[in-house]
């Protein structure tokens, strides 16, 4: 007998709703969403050290919860391909991301417990969840 997935929602964050917060208030915000089992679709890619910072507040949080049914999440990020544009596309998308952040990337973020696997490449996102 499989099991169903009553809800499941997905939830747009754009980028300018977390840009802004302090690294701790961003993994705070994001964990709160993904507790309520949602699959985040952020615009954007979080900072090398913030995702370090999500993993190791999941793991502190699996160990410590409340909750038996936290069992941690699945994150992956992706972002488009430059290898096809010219020098100076290439130029305009580097200053750009210095000055206003990765915003063309695309990150999700889901509950283990619903989100199987997150599978990419480089063109492409395949999300398997649990049944």
């Amino acid at each position: 007998m499989k099991r169903k997935i009553k809800d499941l929602t997905l939830q747009f964050v754009p980028y300018t709703e977390i840009s802004n917060l302090t690294p701790y208030k961003k993994i705070k915000k994001l964990l709160d969403m993904i507790d309520e089992n949602k699959i985040l679709i952020i615009q954007g890619k979080l900072e090398p050290h913030e995702e370090k910072d999500l993993i190791e507040e999941t793991m502190r949080k699996i160990g410590t919860s409340k909750k038996a049914k936290f069992r941690g999440i699945e994150l992956a990020s992706l972002v488009p391909n430059m290898k096809n544009s010219n020098v100076f596309d290439n130029f305009k998308t580097r200053v750009a991301n210095m000055l206003v952040g990765e915003r063309d990337a695309l990150t999700i973020i889901g509950p283990a417990t619903i989100v199987k696997e997150i599978k990419r490449d480089p063109s492409k996102m395949q999300l398997l969840l649990k049944t």
